[in-house]
């Protein structure tokens, strides 16, 4: 089986100000203090040790100008012409549809696992093999997979997949919006709804052909700009052709229009780190539940609840702080409530 798979890199994490930046968003972080960067973790979890999925020139990286320079410093291993370069953000179904287009061309096999870049995966040998199971499925069918997470709690911050009453797997009956919280809380009673992941499988033949038949403007743009494909004009061409796009998510253009999208379960320790609140909850905490993640010495006192990021080699003296955020980079500090952390996009405006 031949396997590609596209790490879509382009989101600004604006959430996790002022650790990640514009400049320098938080995929390409060592957000968990462990030595390696959120896209990095996320192509080892796919290309390193026993029971590798792919090979590191299978690997294709969609980001947004600004942020070449750091994949391609962060993934070295990867071919420089598999990073794909958007000129301008035009959500994920044009995104998908260039890697598409640039995969089918060498290799009409593929069979193509599409990821975030920036989300935790605690147990990487369950998530290999949810993954090559939805590729065994995809591999020879006009089958879409995506994968879900079982859901441990009422969340409103996540999408959620409806499957038929009692089933654990298989057809999608509905793609649901963020909920509020009662409705969260009825979806986990119900217990035939996942958490959805934005982790996709497919042939090649099978998306290129849903997004002919769901999104034919997207398509007709691709097929006009794969001609300068591997030739001087193509920078330029992506350039002229690529901001024309509809700006559409894969989930609008393609997801909810296709009857031929699957799910499978997924239950290894994931989670989207898309808030502090998040971080705080996957990191190893003291007694007093406090989580630090610093490049030096931080020393807390009566405090509780915490979750702390530092970068820059300066000491941190923390006292009588409960449930707070203390974050500190390039000069930037931010101290605020764990229950304000939705305030923080205003916060660095």
């Amino acid at each position: 089986m031949s396997v590609h798979v596209l790490i879509m890199a382009g989101g600004i994490g604006s959430r996790f100000w002022p650790m990640s930046t514009r400049e320098y968003p938080k995929q390409f972080i060592d957000v968990m203090g462990v030595g390696r960067t959120m896209i990095q973790m996320t192509f080892d979890r796919f290309c390193k040790g026993e029971g590798a999925i792919c090979s590191p020139e299978n690997v294709w990286v969609a980001t947004s100008a600004s942020y070449a320079d750091i994949v391609a410093e962060q993934i070295p291993e990867i071919p420089a012409g598999n990073i794909l370069v958007e000129p301008v953000g035009r959500n994920t179904a044009p995104c998908i549809a260039l890697a598409s287009w640039k995969i089918r061309r060498v290799d009409e096999d593929a069979n193509i696992v599409v990821t975030p870049s920036d989300a935790l995966v605690l147990d990487t040998a369950e998530y290999r093999r949810v993954i090559r199971k939805a590729l065994e499925f995809t591999a020879d069918s006009s089958a879409i997979v995506t994968v879900g997470i079982k859901p441990v709690r009422p969340e409103t911050g996540y999408g959620y997949i409806e499957l038929p009453e009692g089933a654990a797997e298989g057809k999608v009956v509905k793609f649901k919006e963020k909920p509020d919280l009662e409705t969260a809380k009825a979806y986990l009673a119900a217990g035939n709804y996942l958490w959805n992941a934005g982790i996709f499988v497919w042939n090649i033949r099978t998306i290129t052909a849903a997004l002919k038949a769901y999104a034919p403007q997207i398509a007709g743009v691709m097929d006009e700009l794969s001609v300068s494909f591997d030739s001087a004009q193509e920078k330029s061409e992506t350039e002229r052709l690529f901001p024309t796009c509809e700006k559409i998510s894969i989930d609008y253009a393609v997801m909810e229009k296709s009857d031929e999208i699957y799910t499978l379960p997924g239950d290894f320790g994931w989670s989207d780190l898309g808030t502090w609140g998040s971080l705080r909850t996957n990191l190893p905490k003291d007694e007093q539940g406090n989580a630090v993640v610093s490049d030096a010495e931080v020393r807390l006192f009566e405090c509780e609840g915490c979750v702390v990021h530092s970068t820059g080699g300066k000491q941190l003296v923390l006292q009588g702080l409960k449930d707070c955020i203390v974050a500190q980079k390039d000069g930037r500090l931010l101290v605020c409530s764990l229950d304000q952390e939705q305030r923080i996009r205003e916060f660095s405006e």
